[in-house]
């Protein structure tokens, strides 16, 4: 609820006006109230050699787990029971192969970089690591640390303050690990994403009231403010007017509703993009093929939001992995190339960095279903954007897809990277906890050098 100073013509011994309040409705951003957001932003002082350049990232989890051999890392010499029916192509960069139904992306991977060898991944179904660096643990859900979102709400604040630093467009699905868009840990309730649902959108409209009568009350509080200037000249009561201002600017302000308005943009580049479903995909308990998610996830980062997170598909492939994973990389080749495309024709793929990724590989050896299993030893990611080194494959694994063998990526230097391109230092970068001690955003602090 946000409360409006007004004033009654009346003073007491102490010297202070007597107030009452003027409550005009609420704004919710995801557990995040209007007054936090005011406050999370002005925690977050600069500090020098720090900016509030709008750099951003969009993070796109791939629930389930994803088949490293079955996407970029196919391994034809291996047997049958290894390589699968899947076939590689030539990429735009020679040398660089990837799976037949990712043409797209084979046609761009100018623009992109894959690693292979990623590891430090618990057996675990499980968003957190993926928006983190952090699996759950003891702590509870990312052991408690801060996403990467929520981090960089912390640090860096909003880019416009009628705009959330941190948004999650991620469905809700009945295992709820999948479905966690990035916590804030032990940064609390402030710096969680905020989630464009019905309810926190209904919360967006001002809760029936019109923008003309919030500019009545806006006047009608500046009469007061004109008048009471004369009486009120208490330390106590500076810097009140700022921050209704903040406020009403936050409540007027259409910049974020419209952001999330798709049908603000031409037919032509939604069909770019692809349509697709909130629908679970395949009916199945994990991400959606909602390809409109990669279209918002670009028009919330142009209009101020510094993380995007969502989730796409099911790729948790016990059984019909080569009956499946088809229609499942070819959306997913649809959205990412169209949304890593507009980034470079909009000339933000210097400031907005991409990554899609999983919470761990799947077995080399295919199982009597048809499927492969979970295989946390080793898994890949494929990234673009922010300024970073494309074009290229880092690491490798063995000849059957085990183990890292070139180059061995931590989940966490990835992180790192992700950070550096957002302009935080990981090694110097420090969050206080609830008992005030200060953190580190991640253990492991360099960045892949080959990106940077």
């Amino acid at each position: 609820m946000l409360d409006l100073l007004g004033r009654v013509p009346a003073t007491h011994c102490d010297g202070h006006s007597r107030r009452h309040f003027l409550k005009i409705g609420g704004l919710a951003l995801g557990g995040l109230s209007l007054p936090q957001l005011l406050r999370a932003e002005a925690s977050a002082p600069l500090t020098p050699g720090r900016s509030r350049s709008h750099k951003a990232v969009i993070m796109i989890y791939l629930s389930g787990g994803p088949s490293h051999q079955d996407m970029y890392d196919l391994k034809m010499e291996a047997p049958a029971e290894i390589r699968g029916s899947f076939r590689p192509i030539a990429t735009n960069v020679p040398g660089i192969e990837i799976c037949e139904h990712m043409p797209r992306l084979a046609k761009m991977m100018d623009k992109f970089a894959i690693i292979r060898s990623l590891y430090g991944c618990p057996d675990q179904h499980a968003s957190d690591l993926c928006l983190s660096g952090y699996p759950i643990g003891a702590r509870g859900r990312q052991d408690n640390h801060p996403s990467l979102g929520s981090a960089v709400s912390r640090l860096q604040g909003p880019v416009d303050p009628a705009v959330p630093p941190f948004v999650g467009l991620t469905i809700k699905t009945r295992h709820d690990p999948y479905c966690n868009p990035g916590e804030p840990g032990f940064l609390g309730a402030a710096h969680a994403p905020f989630q464009p649902d019905g309810e926190r959108m209904a919360n967006m409209r001002l809760n029936g009231i019109t923008l003309d009568k919030l500019r009545d009350r806006r006047e009608l509080l500046a009469s007061f403010d004109r008048f009471r200037r004369e009486v009120d000249q208490q330390e106590l009561y500076r810097g009140v007017d700022s921050l209704t201002g903040k406020a009403f600017d936050v409540l007027t302000s259409s910049k974020l509703v419209e952001a999330l308005d798709l049908e603000k943009e031409d037919a032509a580049i939604r069909d770019r993009y692809g349509r697709g479903s909130a629908d679970p995909a395949f009916g199945e308990d994990a991400g959606p093929h909602w390809m409109d998610q990669f279209l918002m996830a670009r028009r919330l980062v142009e209009a101020g939001v510094r993380c995007v997170t969502l989730s796409f598909g099911s790729w948790d492939r016990h059984g019909g992995n080569f009956e499946r994973l088809p229609t499942q990389l070819d959306k997913l080749d649809q959205g990412i190339t169209a949304l890593v495309e507009d980034l470079h024709q909009r000339g933000l793929d210097q400031d907005v960095s991409v990554i899609a990724w999983g919470e761990f590989g799947r077995t080399p050896r295919i199982n009597k279903d048809g499927g492969r299993d979970h295989w946390p030893q080793v898994s890949c990611c494929l990234m673009a954007g922010g300024g970073m080194r494309t074009g290229q494959v880092i690491g490798s694994t063995n000849r059957l897809g085990e183990v890292p063998q070139d180059r061995p990526v931590h989940y966490q230097e990835v992180f790192a990277t992700l950070y550096h391109r957002l302009g935080i230092d990981v090694g110097n970068a420090t969050i206080p906890d609830q008992a005030g001690r200060p953190q580190y955003l991640v253990d492991h602090r360099d960045p892949v050098r080959e990106l940077i």
